[in-house]
């Protein structure tokens, strides 16, 4: 055969992207803007706009509380049934709170507390793995059903 030769995806396998982030504030717009890449270029039906959210809110307290200038890692998997969206970073430390309530209302006067709460509260589930240079904290939303249009008569 001569050419190229085009594989199609199977309708129920996963796409993924992968990427090295800054340790810095300036990573946050970079992640949201892949999110939304990610998202639209496959035409996804998940929440683009609570996607980007969860994974500013991921990808600045990977930021905020791990030491030192290490780089971390974005990882967006698109599925049939939705998204999952992870974040890696060098710090073992589970994050606190992420998979329950920690009992107390957030500060409505503070700046800080209400990551995880939103996490916890716009995913359809969310957790996090040791992985073998520190953890993976992840979320999933699930697939939205296509917005049908006004009906033409």
């Amino acid at each position: 055969m001569n050419g190229l030769a085009v594989h199609e995806r199977p309708s129920d396998a996963a796409a993924s992207w992968r990427i090295a982030l800054p340790h810095s504030a300036a990573a946050v717009p970079v992640a949201r803007a892949l999110v939304r890449t990610a998202l639209a270029e496959l035409k996804h039906v998940a929440d683009s706009d609570t996607a980007e959210l969860l994974t500013a809110e991921l990808v600045a307290n990977a930021v905020e509380h791990t030491a030192g200038d290490a780089p971390i890692e974005l990882v967006v998997e698109l599925r049939p049934t939705g998204c999952q969206i992870e974040v890696h970073d060098p710090d073992p430390a589970a994050p606190g709170d992420l998979t329950r309530p920690s009992g107390e209302e957030p500060d409505p006067w503070q700046e800080h507390g209400r990551g995880l709460l939103l996490i916890r509260a716009l995913s359809s589930s969310c957790g996090h793995r040791p992985t073998e240079q520190g953890k993976a904290v992840w979320f999933r939303l699930a697939a939205v059903p296509p917005q049908r249009g006004p009906e033409r008569t």
